[in-house]
């Protein structure tokens, strides 16, 4: 068994060939490119046994060798794709297990699932690859362009994989930082087997919700923080390509969960251990979120305010104009967010550098018992939400905006390190806080609505009898909107802690 460490870029065509051309893989590289096609058959059966176990088998042809190769297990982390591999030369486009006699194929492939094994897809491509040296680290360079075929549909590919074969994976995301500066390109999430899967079922891309990580109490401080971390990455990255688009605004929302609940561990990671390069990741994250959080804005304006009432009040004079200007703004940031995407890229590969230096095994060496630090951290945020809860002016808007990052911070740290209190109960705490949390959110979007309508305003006079309308309609909710938190602040006060050391 083989572990395979490979970067996967998605890339057009245009700027696969400009980088074909560039200096910079050619001043590194260790011998000439070699062009090939390779042919690669997958098989599954009729159920998907194997997709469903996240395992992948498939026959390549490479000149005249045919090799079969079973994938599985591993881990996606900020792009980088690390999987188990299990690889025999075979005769020809045939399955052929009497040469996989091994343990692990027996338990992997067993002889009944064996039986019901049939091609599913193909990927055809020509690859053009070559040996560069980086920093010490061997990584090999491929470009890959062709199509993913299934009986009924095809898809192109054009993408670029760089494989670590001796070195650090922080290498491939310098490596990857380096080509950035030459032609801009998106991290790839989707290997070309899942694509072929995802062809073969009519998969139409959907926002991807946050999975929490599973922590144990075996695991310390600096691996378990690793791992949310990781969390964090991968939901940002797994909705960024939909978020960019504008198409579907539930992408984008996904997104600032992401980088909200990034920015938490962050916070947590400087009191931890301070760092120079954290701190201005984490400036440039902050920045990133409000500008999002500003596209967010108009996403929700359009979709709960102004639509609904286009839809209950037509014939209002006024109210589609609104509409149609607000969403001509959003349209426009969407297009700014566009245009920003290379930086995003850049971010995040910076981010993953960060994640694999050095940082973490000087953070291990003294860092606090997880439980105790943990639960210290809980203790102080439960208490300054509860001061600020008690003390809370319901006519301050800022005071409810302070309550409601508390709860942000409260619930994320909470879900966070959930995992290290196995041993008790926090899902009726985090229910009735994330309650609380989405009351808040509903009274800073009517904070947002006034502002917003008294941007349209000012932008174009005509607008203003329209905004002076959904002003008097988005304030009549408001005293709905106190009663409700009202009860969700005194649920949430009935409910027990669950972090005791």
């Amino acid at each position: 068994m083989a572990l395979e460490t490979e970067l996967k870029l998605r890339i057009t065509p245009q700027h696969l060939a400009r980088l074909k051309r560039h200096a910079l893989l050619k001043s590194h590289q260790l011998a000439r490119p070699v062009a090939r096609r390779l042919y690669n058959v997958y098989f599954d059966t009729p159920e998907l046994d194997l997709h469903r176990s996240a395992m992948a088998l498939r026959l390549r042809r490479s000149g005249a060798q045919w090799l079969q190769t079973l994938k599985g297990g591993g881990a996606i982390r900020a792009g980088l794709h690390q999987r188990n591999e299990w690889e025999v030369p075979v005769k020809g486009e045939t399955l052929d297990f009497s040469r996989t006699k091994s343990a692990e194929w027996d338990a992997l492939l067993p002889v009944t699932l064996r039986e019901k094994l049939r091609p599913v897809f193909v990927t055809d491509f020509s690859r053009s690859s070559r040996i560069v040296s980086w920093s010490g680290a061997h990584i090999e360079v491929c470009m890959d362009q062709g199509e993913i075929k299934t009986e009924r549909h095809s898809q192109p590919i054009c993408e670029l994989e760089l494989e670590l074969k001796s070195g650090s994976p922080r290498h491939l995301f310098e490596l990857a930082l380096a080509i950035l500066d030459v032609v801009p390109f998106e991290v790839e999430m989707v290997n070309k087997a899942e694509y072929g899967f995802r062809l073969l079922g009519g998969f139409v891309e959907q926002p991807h919700k946050f999975e929490l990580p599973v922590l144990s109490r075996q695991d310390d401080l600096t691996h378990g923080m690793q791992i949310l971390i990781w969390s964090c990455l991968l939901h940002f990255q797994s909705n960024w390509r939909g978020a960019i688009s504008g198409d579907d605004a539930d992408f984008l929302h996904q997104v600032r969960v992401a980088l909200r609940r990034l920015r938490v561990l962050l916070h947590l990671m400087q009191m931890l251990r301070p760092d120079d390069t954290l701190e201005c990741l984490s400036a440039e994250i902050a920045d990133w979120s409000v500008m999002l959080g500003r596209i967010r804005d108009r996403d929700v304006f359009i979709a709960q305010t102004l639509q609904p009432l286009c839809a209950s009040l037509t014939g209002q004079d006024g109210l589609p104009d609104l509409l149609c200007a607000s969403q001509v703004l959003r349209a426009d940031c969407y297009a700014a967010l566009n245009g920003q995407a290379r930086e995003m890229q850049s971010l995040m590969l910076r981010f993953a550098i960060w994640m694999n230096d050095g940082y973490w095994t000087r953070l291990a060496q003294y860092a606090p018992h997880a439980r105790e630090f943990s639960a210290n951290r809980l203790n102080k945020l439960a208490h300054r939400f509860a001061l600020s809860a008690g003390r809370l002016d319901e006519n301050d808007a800022e005071e409810l905006h302070e309550l409601r990052i508390l709860a942000k911070k409260l619930r994320y740290s909470a879900e966070a390190f959930s995992g290290w209190f196995d041993d008790q109960h926090p899902a009726e705490f985090l229910s009735a806080l994330a309650v609380v949390q989405q009351v808040l959110g509903g009274i800073n979007d009517a904070a947002v609505a006034h502002r917003l309508l008294d941007e349209l305003a000012q932008n174009d006079a005509r607008h203003r009898p329209a905004t002076d309308r959904v002003h008097d309609l988005v304030a009549r909710e408001k005293s709905h909107r106190l009663d409700a938190l009202r009860r969700a602040l005194k649920h949430f006060g009935k409910q027990q802690i669950f972090w005791r050391v």
